[in-house]
């Protein structure tokens, strides 16, 4: 069993499709987090009922499967585990100069501007009166400013990832039985981590979990299972089924945002029932597996449309997604505060959403820089390789 997972870890290692659609993830979370912004209309959450946080937290299981799942199957679980939390401490660190600078930012902004509300608005009220405990609690991953969720929430799946990455490898059914079976007893018994200063976090990991196990246990899937889903794929019943659904969702979208125009009857929304976002409704699951499941039909590995330049931007921001996120963040703040001082019109909002996509891609190219120069030998060390050994030792 293990060689051949092994080979499907072979044949997943480097596929772009990754980190292209890490890359859309990241570009819609900024757009999401701009309030208002007209051009977040394009983002996933706008055309059903999944968004650009369930792209993010599949893709992201998936791709720490096949990173870290040929570690496992070679060198064990302490040598892995070691590896997956140095990078979680590369994340956990980040997180921490990403809430101290951000929560003070905000806070300095709303006193110089005189506009209180930001402080609520961005959830961010106890940095006031309770400034030491909120910095606690939020090194504690317990307070929950507006914008940081999904990185906290990736910081707690990565957290147990070693042990779900060892289950996986060991009994891959069982372990994402576990993971069905742990998301149905936490949205029956309404289980949830508690936040500060009070409520519960906005994502529910106990639930969102399943996406994220689901993503590695798709990448670690025998060799059996994927020609499944291949075979599946040439259906055309199947496609058109989930075409269908898609549509569906479209649909009941559409009409939560004109309720008076009354698009879709109620007995159908009644039955497709409330698309819980913070204990991951299923229809949202049900609706990203038809999107991932089209996806895959339409766009395979070897895609031509790789070579694009137009897709550059959005697969380096992939490969950088942190970078990228943390300054999507600020950059949606910055943004927000632009709109609310200045010309609240499509103009603008279309400016700062470009803008902010732009300089998001830049600091995805300026990291990748970075990361090459640090794997390149100095100019002096490279000089005294190339002299002459009697040279290099002679007195």
């Amino acid at each position: 069993m293990h060689s051949s997972m092994k080979n499907e870890i072979a044949a997943r290692d480097g596929d772009l499709r990754l980190y292209l659609l890490l890359g859309i993830a990241t570009w819609f979370l900024f757009l999401d987090h701009v309030p208002h912004n007209a051009v977040s209309l394009l983002t996933m959450r706008n055309f059903g009922f999944s968004g650009a946080i369930d792209l993010f937290m599949f893709v992201g299981g998936y791709t720490a499967a096949i990173l870290y799942g040929r570690m496992m199957l070679e060198r064990g679980f302490i040598v892995t585990a070691t590896r997956i939390f140095r990078r979680l401490w590369q994340i956990y660190a980040a997180y921490i100069v990403l809430f101290v600078i951000y929560i003070n930012l905000i806070g300095y902004v709303a006193r110089q501007s005189a506009a209180p509300a930001l402080i609520s608005e961005f959830n961010v009220t106890g940095i006031v009166d309770h400034t030491i405990r909120t910095l606690i609690h939020g090194l504690l991953l317990r307070a929950k400013p507006l914008n940081l969720d999904v990185l906290q929430l990736f910081i707690v799946l990565m957290a147990v990832f070693p042990f779900v990455l060892l289950g996986m490898v060991r009994r891959p059914n069982v372990t994402m039985a576990a993971s069905i079976g742990l998301y149905f007893a936490a949205r029956q018994f309404d289980w949830n981590l508690s936040a500060f200063p009070d409520g519960h976090w906005y994502l529910n990991p106990f639930c969102w979990q399943l996406l994220f196990v689901l993503g590695a246990w798709l990448a670690l899937s025998r060799p059996h299972l994927t020609r499944v889903v291949d075979k599946l794929q040439t259906f055309a019943a199947l496609r058109a089924a989930a075409w269908l659904y898609l549509s569906l969702a479209l649909a009941v979208t559409v009409a939560g945002k004109f309720p008076q125009a009354a698009l879709v009857p109620d007995l159908l929304r009644d039955i497709v029932g409330p698309n819980d976002r913070e204990n991951l409704a299923p229809l949202r699951v049900l609706h990203f597996l038809a999107l991932a499941f089209l996806f895959t039909h339409m766009v395979p590995r070897n895609w031509f449309g790789f070579r694009w330049p137009a897709l550059q931007p959005v697969i380096k921001c992939g490969h950088e997604w942190l970078a990228a996120f943390c300054a999507g963040v600020f950059l949606s703040f910055a943004a927000h505060l632009v709109l609310i001082n200045g010309p609240d019109t499509l103009a603008m909002q279309v400016l700062v959403s470009f803008g902010g996509v732009l300089l998001m891609t830049g600091v995805a190219y300026y990291v990748a820089w970075s990361k090459r120069q640090d794997h390149k030998p100095a100019f002096r060390s490279q000089l005294i390789t190339a002299l002459p050994e009697e040279r290099r030792f002679a007195k």
